[in-house]
Order: C-alpha cells, then structure tokens, then sequence
C-alpha cells in the first residue's frame, strides 16, 4: 500500500511537471460585448451562430469572426437560453445599434447555456422606448403591447465573460 501511495504522488509530480505553465500558453482575445442579465451588466463574446445573415453581421459588429455553424439551429429547445436584441428605441451598443442586449439565466443559474435563441424585439412606439434590464422587463413590456418579440429560429453560441459574482 505504501509503495503505491508513493508511485501516485511521484506519478503526479511529474505529469505536473510536464504538463504547459499558463505563460506558455497561447492566449485568445475575443471582443467582448456588454449586456444585462437580471439588471446586472454583463459581458459576453460571440462565437458561432446558426445563420449566415447573423454570423455575417456579427462578424462585422465585432471585427472578430463568427463562425456559421447550421446545425445549432438543430439543438433541442429544452437546451437554449434566450438573448433579446431591440430593432429600434434607444440608441446603444446592440447589433442593431440600439439599446444593449438582454440576457435570461446567467451563469449560477439552473438554465445557463452560452447557446441561446435570438428574440428580435421592436417597440411599437418608438418615442416610448426605454432602457431594459431584465427579461421580466421585457416581458412586462411585451403584456402591456409596448413591445412585440419575434424567434427567427436563430441560434448563437454567446458564452458569458464577465457577469455578477464571476468572470472567466
């Protein structure tokens, strides 16, 4: 028992010692873009989307290239968050140009997943449109008809970066 205690430990120190320091490790920059989620700002990056339209536009928004990727649009609703993006109102950081986007289930939360589906959402009185935060101001927006939500069946891989409590 002692002899195999001790090739464990000896085994480890030395798959340690081979194993690549952090500093000799490439490093990735990926544009980050800044969001909310529960009224918290976030950051998030881009990687992959399921359509060629919203790669293509990303792409170009981010100077940094997002990948097409048809079948994430085949993940399994039960796996996807959402991310609302607004098609008017405030002018902001979104892809649009308008206010930034919204997130649902940030990570700590039981339905995080950086896959999300795209909600589009326009405001039906542009002069009455106002920052939104959260999805339940969206929704609250939606019920009273200041708003309409539209699902084009788009799918983007949009993990999170920074958010409250964490960052990678």
């Amino acid at each position: 028992m002692k002899k195999l205690s001790l090739f464990i430990i000896v085994a480890m120190v030395l798959l340690t010692a081979c194993a690549p320091k952090a500093a000799e490790m490439p490093k990735a920059e990926l544009p980050a873009g800044k969001a909310w989620a529960e009224g918290k700002e976030i950051y998030f990056v881009h990687t992959e989307a399921s359509d060629a339209g919203v790669a293509e536009k990303l792409t170009g928004m981010m100077k940094s290239p997002v990948i097409l990727v048809p079948s994430l649009a085949n993940v399994p609703d039960e796996s996807l968050a959402n991310v609302y993006v607004f098609t008017n109102g405030i002018a902001g950081s979104g892809p649009f140009g308008f206010q930034a986007d919204v997130f649902d289930n940030p990570p700590g939360t039981d339905g995080y997943t950086p896959l999300r589906r795209l909600n589009v959402i326009t405001w039906t009185d542009e002069t009455k449109a106002r920052e939104l935060k959260s999805v339940s101001e969206v929704l609250d927006a939606e019920t009273a008809g200041e708003l309409t939500i539209e699902q084009p069946g788009v799918v983007i891989n949009m993990p999170f970066v920074i958010w409250d409590g964490g960052k990678r």
